[in-house]
């Protein structure tokens, strides 16, 4: 993708601070596949483990160190991200702030940005303590999404999925939970979920997820390079539905419990997954991601 460079005060480096009870032991994420199976979708994840955390509560809080020149960084030693990383981070979250300003725009809301935190190992939010093994994740409560950067690693090793699309999906992804959180999904979601049975609950959180992905897809659609035209260079979509087929539930559960319970499906599988991604590519209008019926 052309993007150009990155320097965005909602990004928030947490690199160089300790841990915070990482679960990742000496053999990094790929001993921890099964948990990464929830492949940046993660607000299924948030809401059974950490707790759902309403819009009202939005915010966040912190002391930050720095701020007003570009990214934040918090206090806690120097950081660990690597400078082309974080600028690429910047990058998408840039783009993703100027594209869905514009949307909102255009239906006549307004879009509130999100931040994005740069951690590595484990890190506090406003949902609970976060695990790089949790992979990806948004948080609705400090409107925040979180990555551990090695996930990158293990996106293109242990789900071979490369390229620089594959890994703006993964965090367009994540701002797609955002843009529900402001629509109000993820609340009507929770709810719908807490008074529906496990499979029913599931159907609900795929619709979630798949519409996410879809968000994701428009994006890209609409993204622009520095010069104002399209960002997207060839290769890059195949990128993305390389990703998108490696992280669906049957494609995962295959790999790691050699069978597929589709009853058990909270992301969607990959075919849906990259029918959901295409749909927004194809279209560019966000109208077109009805996934999600709640």
């Amino acid at each position: 993708m052309r993007l150009g460079g990155g320097n965005d005060d909602d990004f928030i480096d947490r690199t160089g601070q300790s841990g915070g009870g990482s679960m990742l032991g000496g053999g990094g994420l790929g001993l921890l596949l099964p948990l990464i199976a929830s492949r940046f979708g993660i607000v299924g994840i948030l809401v059974l483990l950490l707790g759902y955390c309403a819009l009202s509560s939005l915010g966040g809080g912190g002391s930050i160190l720095g701020g007003g020149s570009g990214a934040q960084q918090e206090a806690g030693g120097k950081s660990r991200l690597n400078p082309e990383t974080a600028s690429f981070l910047q990058a998408v979250l840039s783009s993703t702030d100027g594209v869905w300003t514009a949307a909102f725009r255009q239906s006549g809301a307004t879009y509130r940005e999100p931040e994005l935190v740069a951690y590595r190992g484990g890190t506090s939010t406003a949902c609970g303590a976060g695990q790089a093994a949790m992979g990806p994740f948004y948080c609705p409560g400090d409107a925040r999404i979180y990555i551990d950067p090695e996930f990158f690693n293990e996106l293109e090793t242990r789900f071979a999925a490369a390229g620089d699309f594959a890994k703006a999906y993964v965090i367009a992804h994540e701002v797609g939970h955002h843009v529900q959180n402001l629509e109000g999904t993820l609340d009507r979601a929770s709810r719908a979920q807490a008074s529906a049975g496990r499979a029913a609950g599931n159907q609900i959180q795929v619709g979630v997820e798949l519409q996410a992905d879809c968000y994701a897809g428009v994006w890209a659609a609409n993204a622009k390079a520095p010069d104002g035209s399209r960002a997207l260079e060839p290769g890059d979509i195949e990128e993305g539905m390389r990703a998108a087929e490696a992280i669906g539930d049957d494609t995962l559960q295959r790999q790691t419990q050699g069978r597929v319970v589709p009853e058990s499906f909270t992301h969607g599988s990959s075919a849906q997954r990259q029918e959901a991604l295409q749909r927004g590519l194809t279209t560019g209008n966000p109208a077109s991601c009805n996934y999600n019926r709640v």
